[in-house]
C-alpha cells in the first residue's frame, strides 16, 4: 500500500469492528448535519428536513425583519454586532447576546432595549426555532430509523448513548417508532421532571438507550419556580431551554446542560470507549473541550469523526486531530489518522464488502481522457452512515444464523 496515502477500506473495516463487540462502550454524537442529510420535497425541488444553523439563522432573520412588532428592536440588536465578534452571528450567538443583556439591564435599557423587549425577542426567536425544527420524522427508512434499528438489534453489556446538540426530537421519534426504550434524564408523563439522581445511576437496564440533549430541546421548559420540565406545551411565564451558552458555570448542577456534558465526560473517562460523531463540524468549543480532554486523559478511548465533504472545511477539527492520536477524522477526500494527514488511496477494491457503502470511486473526463480520482469516503453523509449500520446489522444477523446452524 502507498505509504503516502490512507486506505478508506481499512478504516471502514476498523470502524465496523469497533462497533461490533457487544461488550464495547459505544456512543454517538449527532450534529446539525444529520437532519440536513434527509431531503424532503418542496415543490419541484428538495430541501433539508431541518436546515443547518446558518439556514435557521436566515429564517429567523427573515421572519423578524418582516414583523411589525419586532423588526425595529431586532434591527437594533443586530447592530450591536457591527463592531464586535462574531461579524456574522448565528442564532445561537444572537440568543446568547440577548440573554446576557437581559441579565444586566435591570430596570434601565441598553440602546433602547429594555428587559421586557429582550424577553419578547428571546421568546419569539425560540418560537420560530421550534416551528422550524419541531418537525415529524418522515415514515420512510431514514438514517435515524436505521440507527434505532441498530441500537435495538444487538444485546449489549453497556447501553448505547446518543449525544446531540440539536434541539429537534428526531432521535426520540426514531427510537419510539422502533419500540426502543430510552432514558433522557427526565422522569414522569404529563410534566416530566429532570432527575439528576437517575442520570447518575447505572441501575437502568443496558437495553435502554440514553439520549442526552447537550444544548437543550424544544420540549424543555423552565418554570417560574425554576423547575426544569419536559412537556409538549408551555404555561404562562415558562422559558424555553434552547442553547445554554448564557448560563454561568457556577450555577447549580441541576441544570440539565451541565449534567449532560458530565455524561459525555464520564463516558470518555472510563475504559475502552468508542465515540462516533456524525454531522458534527467540531465548531462548538464547549463540546470540543470535553471531547479532547477525555481523549487526552484516556488513551484507550477513541473518537471517529465522520466529516461531510472535504477536510479543508474543518480547520478546528484538523488542528485537534494533529495533536490527538486517538481522534480519527474521516472526510470525503482524506483522513487524519494517528495525527498523520493524508489523501485516500486511488486504487479501488470493488470486491470489498463495503465498496459502494462507505467507499466510492469517481472517474472524470479531462481533455477527452478519463482521469482516475482518489477514492472517496462516503460515511461523512449521515444518510450513508445509516446504510453502513444497516449493512453491519445484517451481517451480524447472518453470522448468528450461521453459528446457530452449526
Amino acid at each position: 500500500m502507498n505509504s503516502t496515502t490512507h486506505c478508506p477500506y481499512r478504516q471502514s473495516t476498523l470502524l465496523q469492528q469497533a462497533l461490533a463487540p457487544d461488550k464495547m462502550r459505544i456512543a454517538f454524537l449527532l450534529g446539525a448535519g444529520c437532519p440536513v442529510s434527509i431531503r424532503i420535497s418542496d415543490g419541484e425541488i428538495s430541501k433539508p428536513l431541518i436546515p443547518d444553523i446558518r439556514g435557521l439563522t436566515n429564517m429567523v432573520n427573515e421572519n423578524l425583519s418582516k414583523s411589525e412588532q419586532y423588526k425595529d428592536s431586532y434591527s437594533t440588536l443586530l447592530k450591536r454586532f457591527n463592531d464586535g465578534m462574531p461579524t456574522d452571528p448565528t442564532i445561537e450567538d444572537i440568543l446568547s447576546h440577548i440573554r446576557a443583556l437581559h441579565d444586566v439591564v435591570r430596570e434601565g435599557n441598553i440602546d433602547g432595549l429594555d428587559k421586557s423587549t429582550l424577553a419578547a425577542l428571546d421568546t419569539e426567536i425560540c418560537k420560530i426555532t421550534t416551528d422550524v425544527v419541531g418537525v415529524e420524522l418522515p415514515e420512510l427508512n431514514t438514517p435515524y430509523h436505521q440507527l434505532a434499528t441498530w441500537i435495538g438489534g444487538i444485546h449489549r453489556a453497556h447501553p448505547i448513548e446518543v449525544f446531540t446538540p440539536n434541539y429537534d426530537l428526531l432521535v426520540e421519534q426514531a427510537l419510539e417508532s422502533h419500540k426502543i426504550p430510552f432514558f433522557d434524564g427526565f422522569v414522569g408523563s404529563k410534566q416530566a421532571f429532570f432527575d439528576l439522581t437517575s442520570m447518575e445511576s447505572e441501575s437502568l437496564p443496558s437495553r435502554w438507550a440514553r439520549v442526552w440533549k447537550v444544548h437543550g430541546s424544544v420540549n424543555w421548559w423552565r418554570t417560574q419556580t425554576d423547575e426544569v420540565v419536559r412537556r409538549e406545551n408551555h404555561s404562562e411565564g415558562d422559558r424555553q431551554m434552547i442553547y445554554p451558552s448564557h448560563l454561568k458555570y457556577d450555577q447549580s448542577r441541576r441544570m440539565p446542560y451541565l449534567a449532560m456534558l458530565d455524561r459525555l465526560r464520564d463516558f470518555l473517562a472510563r475504559g475502552q470507549a468508542v465515540l462516533v460523531t456524525s454531522g458534527y463540524s467540531f465548531a462548538d468549543q464547549h463540546l470540543n473541550e470535553v471531547i479532547l480532554h477525555g481523549l487526552r486523559s484516556n488513551p484507550t478511548a477513541i473518537c471517529f469523526g465522520l466529516l461531510f465533504g472535504e477536510r479543508s472545511s474543518y480547520s478546528a477539527a484538523l488542528a485537534a486531530a494533529h495533536k490527538h492520536p486517538n481522534l480519527s477524522l474521516l472526510a470525503a477526500d482524506g483522513a487524519v489518522l494517528g495525527t498523520i494527514e493524508r489523501d485516500w488511496r486511488a486504487d479501488e477494491q470493488t470486491s470489498h464488502a463495503l465498496h459502494g457503502i462507505s467507499v466510492s470511486k469517481n472517474v472524470t473526463a479531462e481533455n477527452n481522457e478519463a482521469v482516475l480520482n482518489n477514492c472517496e469516503f462516503m460515511l461523512g453523509d449521515f444518510k450513508n452512515f445509516g446504510s453502513f449500520l444497516a449493512q453491519q446489522l445484517s451481517r451480524t444477523n447472518d453470522e448468528q444464523v450461521g453459528t446457530n446452524a452449526t
